[in-house]
């Protein structure tokens, strides 16, 4: 685990972390507080992604009035006695109840929940009730003893999580790696559950073996690639990830982003990869969902080639629509912020897709 900050920290951020009920009055305040000194140590200490991080929670709590949730799964998420360990999930939820319609963000590998969907949050709570959980062994209270890595035991540990806040039937949009868990859900463990499903810059038409070979044909492992521990491994991975990458990016703020999002878990995502690069979603073959189903690409992305975007749309036909976005890459969420909230807010409440929907352009 990585160390705190100091002791402000550890007492800040539990009690921000690990709320149960709705914030009123004297907590709320505590907490408000206890943030805001915390951000005062860290910036000056130059800790800026941890002063950022603790920004971002300051943020969903005082602005846009989500509270985080730690829930601890039964041990059917762990698909029977051969996978049993206690597992907990912290899930950013709305404070208070709403008639919007309720809507499930997963993020991918590039960090947690909060960083992941930092520019979609504002937009998307205006017009949804959001569900942001951290996946397992992602963020510091996700954790699990079971053994599982596959994208089925993330699909089964978020449907249980939103069965748990009493939410029986959402919208899901998930990037990258939660697009995986995104399609998995819609498909079998929450395919009752799940209305619509968004999918972003996913290569979840690709087979394993496909997999394999876009990983062996890098200059660096997977494990490397895509959880660096110095501050090179970061600068790729952010200019693998993005079209425009920052133009300034000191050592001194990747290495302490890296303490923050890849130190802690390690191990545990590693074996994640591993076991999606073995195995993919889980399905051979790939099954056509029933449920409506928007695609969204960068042009530009790295990772994924677009191909593959048009591939999942030829395998869900009518019921899907492919948006490919000019001039963004992988981190499709932050460079096209605005395209991919105006896109998903028109695809969930506005728009119906059916016969003669196809690829369009924003």
């Amino acid at each position: 685990m990585r160390a705190p900050a100091g002791g402000a920290s550890a007492t800040a951020l539990a009690a921000a972390m690990n709320i149960k009920q709705p914030l009123h009055g004297a907590s709320t305040l505590f907490a408000l507080l206890s943030l805001s000194l915390l951000l005062l140590r860290l910036l000056l200490r130059l800790r800026l992604a941890a002063f950022r991080d603790a920004a971002l929670s300051l943020h969903l709590l005082a602005r846009l009035r989500l509270r985080p949730v730690l829930l601890c799964l039964p041990s059917a998420c762990h698909d029977g006695g051969a996978g049993a360990g206690a597992t907990t999930l912290r899930v950013w939820c709305p404070a208070a109840p709403s008639s919007k319609p309720p809507l499930l963000l997963l993020h991918g590998f590039g960090g947690d929940a909060k960083w992941t969907w930092a520019r979609n949050l504002p937009r998307l709570s205006r017009h949804f009730h959001v569900y942001v959980p951290d996946l397992v062994f992602f963020g510091a209270q996700s954790r699990s003893a079971s053994p599982l890595r596959s994208v089925a035991f993330q699909a089964r540990c978020a449907a249980e999580a939103m069965r748990l806040l009493g939410v029986p039937r959402y919208d899901v949009a998930g990037i990258s790696y939660g697009g995986f868990v995104a399609y998995r859900m819609a498909a079998a463990e929450a395919r009752d559950a799940v209305g619509r499903l968004v999918i972003m810059t996913t290569g979840v038409a690709a087979t394993p073996g496909e997999m394999r070979a876009m990983a062996a044909r890098e200059d660096r492992t997977v494990e490397d690639a895509l959880l660096p521990d110095t501050a090179e491994g970061l600068r790729f991975l952010v200019r693998r990830s993005m079209h425009r990458p920052p133009p300034w990016m000191p050592d001194f703020v990747l290495d302490d982003f890296i303490q923050l999002m890849y130190v802690d878990q390690k191990r545990e995502r590693a074996e994640l990869l591993h076991e999606l690069l073995k195995t993919g979603a889980g399905f051979d073959p790939l099954p056509v969902l029933t449920q409506e189903t928007l695609i969204i690409w960068g042009d530009k992305d790295q990772v994924f080639p677009v191909d593959l975007g048009h591939r999942l749309h030829r395998l869900l036909g009518e019921r899907s629509r492919l948006e490919i976005v000019r001039d963004a890459g992988h981190a499709l969420q932050l460079e096209g912020a605005d395209h991919v909230n105006r896109s998903i807010k028109s695809f969930l409440l506005d728009e119906r897709v059916g016969p003669g929907a196809g690829a369009g352009r924003k």
